[in-house]
């Protein structure tokens, strides 16, 4: 009697510990930027590479984000990609820029000069994760820039 209890006891655990599923995490997450194209115009193409690093997918829906190379401020990425990142994944949202004077001049000595450029990404971020409510987490990203050869005019 006393092992049919235990035994009992032992499968009801088992199966108390199945029941939860898997672990449903949301993470703080991230942007970099792929790559930057200066067009015709002076207005940049700015590839801004969206990082999902929760276990379940996101909804980005907005940025707002100032790019800052060494001499300040170079553009504003208000942005809203409308991209679903899946788990653990990263996509990317293209769109076309108005950079500052200072901007623009800080990217065309750096191009010219053939030297790639130290930025900061800093801002806002507002996604939804799967289920869930939207979020909106506050970003700080520091990363560099090089001239991509055989593209003139862009870096990654």
């Amino acid at each position: 009697m006393i092992r049919r209890l235990a035994s009992t006891a032992a499968l009801a655990l088992l199966l108390a510990g199945c029941g939860s599923g898997p672990v449903r995490r949301v993470s703080e997450p991230s942007a970099s930027i792929q790559q930057l194209t200066v067009r015709a115009d002076g207005r940049w193409d700015v590839a801004l590479r969206l990082n999902n690093f929760s276990s379940v997918a996101m909804r980005f829906d907005a940025t707002a984000l100032d790019l800052a190379f060494d001499n300040g401020t170079a553009a504003r990425l208000e942005l809203r990609p409308g991209l679903d990142v899946a788990p653990e994944s990263a996509d990317v949202h293209t769109a076309t820029i108005t950079p500052t004077p200072a901007g623009r001049a800080r990217l065309a000595t750096a191009l010219a000069d053939g030297r790639g450029l130290d930025y900061t990404l800093r801002g806002t971020v507002e996604a939804t994760p799967q289920d869930g409510k939207p979020k909106t987490w506050t970003l700080k990203r520091e990363s560099a820039l090089s001239p991509v050869p055989g593209l003139p005019g862009a870096l990654r």
